[in-house]
């Protein structure tokens, strides 16, 4: 496999990776504000919340492992996420 092939894939991935990454994060982030509108359990919000913070940090952090231009891939797929969950609201 050439490096060119290498590279690739790991970008392919890192997009693709950051784009679910930044769906679960959203999503949960939706769910929290729900619950805070809604005045649901507040320990479900606080348990959303770190989840949130830590499944972002460790996508990242394996981003890093990769390199640099992987973990933009991934910040691209996070924006990525972040637009279509903004055009799909209701």
């Amino acid at each position: 496999m050439t490096d060119t092939l290498r590279l690739a894939l790991t970008l392919l991935a890192c997009l693709g990776g950051g784009t679910v990454i930044g769906y679960v994060y959203f999503r949960a982030l939706h769910e929290t504000a729900r619950l805070i509108v809604a005045q649901g359990h507040p320990l479900i919000g606080l348990a959303l919340t770190f989840g949130r913070l830590g499944l972002l940090c460790a996508g990242f952090y394996l981003a890093v492992l990769a390199g640099a231009v992987p973990l933009l891939a991934a910040l691209v797929g996070v924006m990525t996420a972040k637009a279509i969950m903004v055009r799909t609201a209701p």
